[in-house]
C-alpha cells in the first residue's frame, strides 16, 4: 500500500499585476516578469533592486537590538587583549559562524579560541562543563553562535567564573532570557531589524559589519594590521545561510547572491578542497549545490563525530591539511548515508503504520537510531507522508530526537504544548530537537498526535504543488530560461518557479536503476521526472505536467530541460 498523498495543484502566480509593464521596463522575458510581479515585485524600480541585490541594500546592523552593547564589549576585549572564545553549534550554520567570527577577530589582533561541542557527548548548545574548561583557559568573553538563547543556567555559571557572554542566535526566543552582556537575535521582543529570518551566520556577519565600523573609527586598522575584507567572507555566509534553509528573501537574498560568487572564486583552501570532493566544478555555484553537496559534508563532521573538523577545514591555510580534512568529511558523509538508508527503511515502516491508524503527527522511536542522523530521516518522513515528524534515537533510559514540520504546523509551539513529557527541547517553526526519557515516549507520542489532530485539518495533510502559471511549449525558450536564472538564487521562501502545461508526451520511458526515473519529451523539449518511473503509464494520452525549467549541463553541453514536479492525466 502506498500511503503517499496525491498533490493538490494551486496556481499562485497568474498573470501578475504589472507584468507586461515590468517586461518592457526591464527588458525581461514575459515569464520572468510574470513571476517577479506575482511575488510582489511589480514596481520596476523595486524589481530592479531585487534583481541587482546590491550589498548597499543591507539594513544598518546597528538597527538590531543589542548590537551597540555587543560591539562595545568585543571592542573592549580587543583593546585589553582579553581571551575570547567563539562557541558555535555543530551544524553548518554554527561552524561557518565560528570560522567567520574567529577569523575576523584574529585579523583584528584578538586572542581567540574556538569551541565546538560534540553532538553525541555534550549535546546541543552551551554546557557548564565546556564553560568551566574555557574559564580555566583564561577566557574572559564567550560568544555563543547559533545557540545560547535558552542557556540561562550556563550563562549564569559563566558569569560566576568571571566570563561574560554575548549571545548570537536566531532560534525561537523563550520567555526567560540569559543574563548576557548582549543578545543578538532578530526575533527578540523590541528588535527593529527588518530582516527577521537571518541565519546565525547572517547575524554574525551583521555583528562584524558593525564591529568593523567601530574599530575603523577607533583607528585599530593599520598597514601592519589591515582591515578585514568582509566581502570575501561572504562565502561562509552563503554556506551557512543556504544550509540552514532560512528564507532567501530580504537580507538573506543579498548575502547569498554575493556569497555564491565568492564561493565560485574562493581563496579558502578548505572550501576549494570541499568543492573537489563534492564534485562541484569550477565556475558558478548554485544554492542547490550547497544544499545537496557542500553542506551535507560539513554537517557529516558533527553528525557522527567531531564537528571541530569542519571548523578546521574552513579555517586552515594549508592545502595539504585542507585536502586531508575534505577527504575525511567525504568518507564520513558516505558513512552517514549508509546509516540514513537503514534508518529510513525502518522509519517509513513505522510511519506507514501510524498513518494507517489515522495519526496526523508522527513520533517514531527505536533503540539504536543514530542521534546525529534522526533529523535527516525526520525530514524524509515528513516529506513522504506530509505530516510533522519527530524521530527519537533511544539509548537505554534516554533518547535524543529531532523533528521536522510541514506548512501550517508550528513545531516549536507543538513541543511547548507537550513539554511535560520532555527533558529538553529547542528549535523553531520548521525544525527542533528534543531530549526525552525512554518511559515518556508513549505519552509524548499521544500528546503530540492530539496536538496535531487539533491543529491540522485533513486538507493540510495533502501536499501542495504550487504553480507560477500555465504556459505553452513555445514559451519555453533559451531567453526565458536565461531571464528566469536572474531571479535566483532560489530556495526556502523564494522557490524556483514552477510552470504547468497540457500536452501529449513523446518518447516516454523509464531510466535509471530499477526503472526509478521517468524520461519523456514535450515537442522538442526533454523532461526528466526523478523517482517518477511509476508514472510512465499516464503518458498514453494528454497529460498535465508541473515542472521547473532551466539548463542541464552534461559532458560539456548545455541544453534546456524540464524537471518534473508532478504529472497527471489531463482533465
Amino acid at each position: 500500500m502506498d500511503e503517499r498523498p496525491g498533490k493538490r495543484w494551486i496556481e499562485v502566480g497568474g498573470e501578475g499585476a504589472g507584468a507586461a509593464e515590468l517586461a518592457g521596463a526591464l527588458g525581461l522575458h514575459p515569464l520572468a516578469a510574470r513571476v517577479l510581479a506575482s511575488r510582489g515585485h511589480g514596481d520596476p524600480a523595486q524589481a530592479r533592486a531585487f534583481l541587482d541585490a546590491p550589498l548597499a541594500g543591507l539594513p544598518d546592523p546597528f538597527g538590531m537590538k543589542g548590537m551597540p552593547a555587543a560591539v562595545a564589549r568585543l571592542a573592549t576585549a580587543l583593546e585589553r587583549g582579553e581571551r575570547i572564545a567563539t562557541y558555535g553549534d555543530y551544524d553548518v550554520d554554527g561552524v561557518t559562524s565560528t570560522v567567520l567570527l574567529s577569523t575576523f577577530l584574529r585579523a583584528a589582533g584578538g586572542d581567540v579560541v574556538t569551541y565546538t561541542p560534540h553532538r553525541l557527548v555534550e549535546g546541543y548548545g552551551l554546557n557548564t562543563g565546556a564553560v568551566e574548561k574555557l574559564a580555566a583557559q583564561g577566557v574572559k568573553l564567550l560568544v555563543s553562535l547559533d545557540c545560547g538563547i535558552t542557556s540561562v543556567d550556563e550563562v549564569r555559571a559563566a558569569s560566576a567564573l568571571g566570563v561574560e557572554t554575548v549571545v548570537v542566535d536566531h532560534h525561537t526566543v523563550p520567555v526567560e532570557l540569559p543574563a548576557a552582556v548582549a543578545i543578538l537575535n532578530p526575533h527578540q521582543p523590541g528588535c527593529g531589524y527588518p530582516s527577521k529570518e537571518l541565519s546565525a551566520v547572517g547575524v554574525t556577519f551583521m555583528l562584524l559589519m558593525a564591529l568593523r565600523r567601530r574599530l575603523r573609527e577607533a583607528g585599530r586598522f593599520t598597514s601592519a594590521r589591515p582591515e578585514p575584507n568582509l566581502r570575501a567572507a561572504l562565502d561562509l555566509v552563503a554556506l551557512g545561510t543556504v544550509a540552514d534553509v532560512v528564507p532567501l528573501t530580504g537580507a538573506n537574498r543579498i548575502l547569498v547572491r554575493h556569497g555564491l560568487a565568492e564561493i565560485a572564486t574562493t581563496r579558502r583552501p578548505g572550501l576549494r578542497a570541499l568543492k573537489r570532493v563534492a564534485g562541484v566544478a569550477d565556475g558558478p555555484v548554485t544554492a542547490g549545490q550547497i544544499g545537496f553537496r557542500l553542506g551535507p559534508r560539513i554537517n557529516a563532521a558533527g553528525r557522527l563525530d567531531d564537528a571541530g573538523r569542519g571548523v578546521r577545514l574552513l579555517s586552515t591555510s594549508d592545502e595539504a591539511e585542507a585536502s586531508a580534512l575534505a577527504g575525511e568529511l567525504d568518507r564520513e558523509n558516505q558513512a552517514r548515508q549508509e546509516i540514513e538508508r537503514r534508518m529510513l527503511a525502518e522509519a517509513l515502516d513505522d510511519a506507514a503504520a501510524a498513518v494507517r491508524r489515522g495519526a496526523r503527527g508522527l513520533v517514531l522511536a527505536r533503540e539504536g537510531w543514530h542521534p546525529g542522523v534522526v533529523g535527516i530521516v525526520a525530514a524524509r518522513v515528513a516529506e513522504r507522508f506530509h505530516r510533522p515528524a519527530v524521530l527519537i534515537g533511544l539509548d537505554g533510559a534516554e533518547g535524543k530526537g529531532s523533528g521536522r514540520s510541514i506548512e501550517g504546523f508550528h513545531l516549536h509551539d507543538a513541543l511547548a504544548a507537550c513539554t511535560a513529557h520532555l527533558l529538553r527541547f529547542g528549535g523553531h517553526r520548521h525544525a527542533a530537537g528534543v531530549t526525552i526519557a525512554a518511559t515518556s515516549v508513549q505519552p509524548f507520542r499521544a500528546a503530540f498526535e492530539a496536538h496535531a489532530a487539533a491543529a491540522l485539518a485533513p486538507e493540510d495533510l495533502v501536499p501542495r504543488c504550487r504553480i507560477d502559471g500555465w504556459v505553452a511549449e513555445g514559451d519555453l525558450t533559451v531567453r526565458a530560461a536565461e531571464d528566469l536564472e536572474r531571479l535566483g538564487p532560489f530556495g526556502a521562501g523564494h522557490p524556483e518557479p514552477v510552470f504547468a502545461l497540457r500536452s501529449r508526451a513523446t518518447k516516454a520511458r523509464t531510466v535509471g536503476a530499477g526503472a526509478a526515473h521517468l524520461k519523456l519529451g514535450f515537442g522538442g523539449l526533454d523532461a526528466i521526472g526523478f523517482s517518477m518511473g511509476d508514472r510512465v503509464g499516464l503518458c498514453q494520452g494528454p497529460v498535465e505536467a508541473a515542472f521547473t525549467f532551466g539548463f542541464d549541463e552534461w559532458d560539456g553541453t548545455r541544453r534546456l530541460q524540464l524537471k518534473l514536479k508532478d504529472l497527471r492525466v489531463a482533465g
